[in-house]
């Protein structure tokens, strides 16, 4: 078995974060189109203005990985993960949303703080920034959601 070297774990991670980033913005937009009611707009509009985030990431993720020699992942790469954050059956079923986005969040910052591991160990200071201010941007969604989680779940 081949050890990664620390450059190869940082590459690896960021086309993993690459795609986390894309499937949020799928799972995102989705569920903004599916719920509906009276208290789906406000999550609506909150999953909407974070998608345009989350694509910058992507863009930003995407950008590091060409400055090292590498690219992107494509489709053909791509395999689902954010079970929790399928379009729930009742569409008006708004905790069902609000706690997928906050599995998909505790997942981000999960990788980021990798991220951030791997590239100190990489002595590259750059992702190391990237991966610092992507982690920053994670956790203010998570509170986001956790404060909307308290006040949909208080009904």
């Amino acid at each position: 078995m081949l050890l990664m070297t620390s450059s190869e774990s940082v590459i690896d991670v960021l086309r993993s974060a690459y795609l986390e980033e894309l499937e949020t913005v799928m799972n995102y937009r989705t569920n903004s189109i599916v719920l509906e009611g009276v208290r789906a707009q406000e999550i609506k509009e909150s999953l909407e203005a974070d998608i345009a985030e989350e694509l910058g990431h992507a863009g930003e993720l995407g950008q590091r990985l060409k400055q090292l020699d590498a690219n992107p992942p494509g489709s053909a790469a791509f395999t689902a993960q954010q079970e929790s954050l399928q379009p729930p059956e009742d569409s008006t079923d708004v905790l069902a949303v609000i706690d997928g986005v906050l599995d998909a969040e505790d997942g981000a910052i999960s990788t980021y703080q990798q991220l951030v591991e791997l590239a100190q160990a990489a002595d590259d200071p750059v992702t190391e920034d990237l991966a610092v201010e992507i982690l920053a941007d994670e956790e203010a969604h998570r509170s986001e959601f956790r404060g909307l989680r308290k006040e949909y779940s208080g009904d």
